[in-house]
This record gives C-alpha cells, structure tokens and sequence, in this order.
C-alpha cells in the first residue's frame, strides 16, 4: 500500500480512518478507502473481512464508529439520505420479491429519491427509465414479470434501477454471486462499460484481476493491500490472506495476472 493510493485526492466518495463495531466486535478498524472517479475499485477478502460493512458504511447506512464518510469532501450525515441516495446507489447481493412486478416497475424505483412524495412520474424520470433499460440490454423486456427472469437477467434489472437514480458512484455486493460464468462475464463487463466510479465486493479473485483497475483487500477489518491487480495480487499474498498456493502469471496482454490454485497452505 503506497501513500499515493493513500492520499488521492479526487472529487467523489471517500472513507478515512473509518471503523465499526458490533456487540463490542471490531469489524473495521481504520480502513481508508478513496475510488478513483470512473474507474472500477475492487474489494476483496475472505468471508467475515468486512467487505458489505465497507459498501454500507460507503452507502450512508451505517454510521461509522470513528473516522469519516465523505462526499466531495462533506461527510455524509450533513450531505442527507435523499441527497446521498441521489448521488450514490447501491445494489445489493441478490434481491427478490413477492409483488408481482414488472422490469419497468423495478427500474422505475430508482427514482423514488428525485421525486417528492406522491408526486406522478415526469417526462425526466421516465427518459432516465427508457435511458437505463437500453444501456442494460433490457428494453424489449421492459413488460416482463420479475419473478420469471432469470439470475443473470434480475442482476441487470437491479443495475438499470441504479442507473435510473443517474448517480455518479455506484456499490455493488458480490453481484456475480449465483450467476453462470457467460451472466458473471457480461455483469462485469457492463459495469466497466458505465464508465461511473464503482466500488464492487468480489470473492473471484481472477474476474477481480481481469475488470477491475484498483484492488483493496480486506483482512479482518483491515486494509493489508490496495494498488493496481498487477501489485496486489501476488502469490505471498494470496497465501497470507486466503491460505491459498497459488501460482500467478501475467500472460495477458494489458499485464493483468492470471492466478492458478494449487491447494491449501499447509498447516505448521
């Protein structure tokens, strides 16, 4: 971890010293986080490292018990939820519901935080609908009922809904979790394609490395590597963080590494 990656300074989202505690449990401690605007940050680290406490606490939903959240500098509790919800979306691991909706409705949520309450649709909140269903792929589907879409398909509906919000920040909890290898690739694919500054928790250490152009990992609750996947994700590493042999190399020709399993790291 570089002071560079550090200090970045940059107009957007941005933790500092930022931790969290639970029933006395430690669950971040002084985690510093700055995405780079338009570009793909990657989080990463095994289960229980605090990756989906990190997108909250970057979401504004949870409160940090130290450090700060920011948004162009203000911390998020004096920017306001319906501002901050304007600005930043959040989709989650994998959504559902029993309501009988359709794509158009779910996308048409997104904008529940630029309307005043009761207020009917505008002519702006339906363009930034239409505009969200084409740049996902879904406009022939926009009549579809959610409940008959599959996986890969419901992933891109709730993609479109936070793109309907029209943020410029956009968090993302394990969004390939459950998903075919073919939705997992075209999922990250679209993400890198929106060109928004995205924050996405990933366990898939190789799709990390081929759509992401910064990498931080987390191990229980601390920030122990952030840098470019090149100088993150090294075989040491690997092996410290997940107890994992791996074998890395950098045959790709944007130099990103390609890591192969080998099996557990031995117990001493």
């Amino acid at each position: 971890m570089t002071d560079a990656d550090l200090s970045y300074e940059g107009a957007g989202l941005r933790a500092e010293r930022v931790s969290y505690s639970v029933g006395g449990t430690l669950i971040l401690d002084g985690v510093d986080i700055t995405p780079r605007p338009g570009t793909v940050t990657g989080l990463l680290g095994p289960n229980g490292s605090g990756k989906s406490t990190l997108l909250r606490l970057l979401a504004g939903v949870l409160a940090p018990a130290s450090g700060a959240v920011t948004l162009d500098g203000r911390p998020l509790d004096r920017v306001g939820r319906r501002a901050v919800a304007q600005r930043v979306a959040v989709v989650e691991q994998q959504a559902d519901t029993q309501v009988a909706l359709s794509v158009l409705d779910v996308v048409r949520l997104g904008r529940v935080p630029h309307r005043r309450a009761w207020s009917p649709a505008s002519a702006e909140d339906e363009a930034a609908v239409r505009s969200a269903l084409a740049r996902t792929g879904l406009t022939d589907k926009a009549d579809r009922r959610w409940h008959t879409l599959s996986g890969g398909e419901r992933q891109r509906v709730q993609i479109a809904r936070a793109l309907a919000q029209q943020p410029r920040e956009l968090l993302l909890d394990e969004p390939t979790n459950h998903l075919d290898i073919q939705h997992q690739l075209g999922l990250l694919t679209l993400i890198t394609e929106l060109r928004l500054t995205s924050v996405v928790a990933l366990h898939d250490l190789n799709l990390a490395a081929m759509y992401c152009d910064r990498l931080v990992v987390l191990r229980q609750g601390g920030v122990v590597a952030c840098g470019s996947p090149r100088d993150v994700l090294t075989e040491t590493l690997i092996a410290d963080v997940y107890g994992v042999r791996a074998a890395v190399t950098h045959a790709d020709p944007d130099d990103r590494p390609h890591i192969r399993f080998l099996g557990a790291v031995p117990t001493p």
